[in-house]
């Protein structure tokens, strides 16, 4: 038997394994039905109405702290001798590493293809809705943490579901959802995290050196191109989040510096047609043309597309925004509110508008009813069509978002597994080593069921997560309040010291008691 077809015939039966998995999470999943014609899906309203409730709840901090947001994230109220690990621009680049990626460049053609240029709209909502919902897991993520006896930081669900709702008398109920969750991040790594950007990855390298042609077309090479990017994830993954934070920081803003630039340049060059591309994406948000299930159906996918583009409300963003240094966990909340408006309200939208100017073949091809047309190669399409000298660079950047993804997802992963099964060394070894392998089968799995599978284990990690939000939301308040007046104090000229010590004295505690106790966020230090 040659190579060849011992690579079809390994490709062949993981895909027997995993497609008819796909269908079966798929349909209890994303279960639906008609009322008066229109398609409701309950899982998807689940972050929408979410979204709502905390965009009231915290006073719309999404639009009146976002000033705030930009001083913090620059540097501004930085606490260098804080527990943690990482400065605020490192946390929310690794957080941006994990979402800003091809969730933007394939996600955006993957809800056009589905729902329309209207299904841009709704993702756009679900990414100003979704702000408000990272900024209370993201601060919950911080105040709940654990700082062990190294140094490192573990924070996420896993921790402020458990802790949180045990301090509300609930610890029965946080220990179920603090498992569920890690549970369903741990899927969602293997899949969404991982599988998903090798796939999409590949794609785009198979495109640009030949498209059928490629050696990467067939699975030989497919499987040799999972091999290499195993390697070089594995070399990453086992220096730990200071690693991840120092690669990230620098590969992500410059790889979406250059993507966003590339997008402005199409964009600027078909300036004249850019009013009707946002008139389509307006319009047929409300009345989409030749789309199964209308107006609903656009708003589903939209959502749908976001949720995975942004992560509002799934619980992963916490892991990376914990690690920070800081006292006041209400400082990387409003950190991390920047993550959904920079991923889905700024690149995502970008990424739409380049592809209806652009009107590439493929876009106009699915427009007209080509089913088989979907993800990456639409967007790489719109590029080749406005700009052909780009797509050398497309393919470069979309390798190094797909790279940076899977580095930032292989540490949520971790986090989550040693909560279910574990943190010793062997536990440690077992997932590195198990998420390393699947990079190669991501090369070999058609895209919508990878999408199937990714989308699944999404949503249910939103709905183990959101639960504990609405309970904690409370405690998210009184840390917005609390950082809100730290703020205010410092730009009044008081220094920190001055301000830990006069709350420190209006509790009763030491100056200092931050690390443990009120004021600051409930870190547990572990010798």
């Amino acid at each position: 038997m040659d190579e060849t077809t011992w690579a079809d015939t390994v490709a062949d039966k993981i895909n027997g394994w995993v497609e008819p998995f796909a269908n079966v999470m798929g349909d209890i999943v994303f279960f639906n039905f008609d009322v008066g014609g229109a398609t409701i899906m309950p899982i998807v309203l689940w972050l929408v109405i979410a979204g709502l409730i905390f965009s009231v709840y915290f006073g719309l901090a999404q639009v009146r702290h976002l000033k705030t947001a930009l001083k913090v994230v620059r540097g501004k109220f930085d606490s260098p001798n804080a527990p943690g690990e990482v400065t605020h621009f490192q946390a929310l680049t690794s957080a941006l590493s994990g979402t800003v990626g091809l969730g933007n460049i394939a996600g955006v053609a993957i809800a056009i293809s589905i729902g329309g240029p209207g299904a841009v709209f709704w993702m756009i909502l679900c990414g100003l809705l979704g702000m408000a919902t990272k900024f209370a897991e993201c601060t919950l993520g911080v105040r709940y943490r654990v700082v062990h006896a190294d140094g490192t930081v573990s924070g996420g669900p896993m921790h402020y579901l458990r802790k949180g709702l045990a301090e509300r008398g609930l610890p029965g109920l946080g220990k179920v959802l603090a498992w569920g969750s890690a549970l369903m991040i741990v899927a969602f790594t293997f899949f969404g995290g991982n599988l998903f950007q090798v796939n999409q990855s590949l794609e785009q390298l198979t495109t640009e050196t030949g498209g059928g042609d490629s050696f990467f077309a067939g699975n030989t090479g497919a499987i040799l191109y999972g091999i290499v990017l195993s390697v070089l994830v594995g070399l990453v993954i086992l220096g730990g989040m200071k690693s991840i934070g120092k690669v990230t920081s620098r590969l992500v803003p410059s790889m979406a510096i250059m993507y966003v630039s590339a997008c402005l340049i199409v964009i600027l060059w078909n300036i004249t047609a850019v009013p009707d591309a946002l008139m389509t994406i307006v319009t047929e948000a409300f009345n989409p043309s030749g789309i199964a299930g209308g107006l609903l159906g656009a708003l589903i996918v939209g959502f749908q597309r976001a949720a995975f583009s942004n992560e509002a409300g799934i619980g992963s963003a916490p892991i990376a925004h914990s690690a920070v240094k800081t006292k006041r966990p209400a400082t990387e909340g409003l950190v991390a509110m920047l993550e959904p408006f920079i991923d889905t309200v700024v690149i995502c939208t970008m990424t739409a508008v380049t592809i209806i100017v652009a009107s590439g073949p493929l876009y106009e091809a699915r427009r007209a009813g080509d089913d088989s047309i979907n993800g990456i190669a639409i967007t790489a399409d719109a590029f080749q069509t406005a700009l052909p000298w780009f797509s050398g660079l497309l393919t470069l950047a979309v390798i190094l978002f797909a790279f940076s993804t899977l580095i930032t997802w292989s540490y949520y992963g971790l986090k989550s597994w040693a909560h279910i099964f574990g943190g010793s060394r062997t536990s440690e070894m077992v997932y590195k080593a198990l998420f390393c392998g699947m990079v190669i089968i991501g090369a070999l799995l058609p895209l919508m069921t990878l999408v199937d599978l990714t989308d699944s284990f999404l949503f249910l990690a939103a709905v183990f997560n959101i639960i504990g939000l609405y309970l904690l939301a409370p405690v998210v308040k009184h840390e917005l309040n609390r950082v809100l007046e730290y703020i205010r104090r410092r730009e009044a000229g008081e220094t920190d010291e001055e301000i830990d010590a006069s709350e420190a004295a209006s509790v009763g505690a030491p100056a200092g008691a931050g690390d443990d106790g009120e004021p600051g966020e409930k870190v547990t230090i572990e010798k």
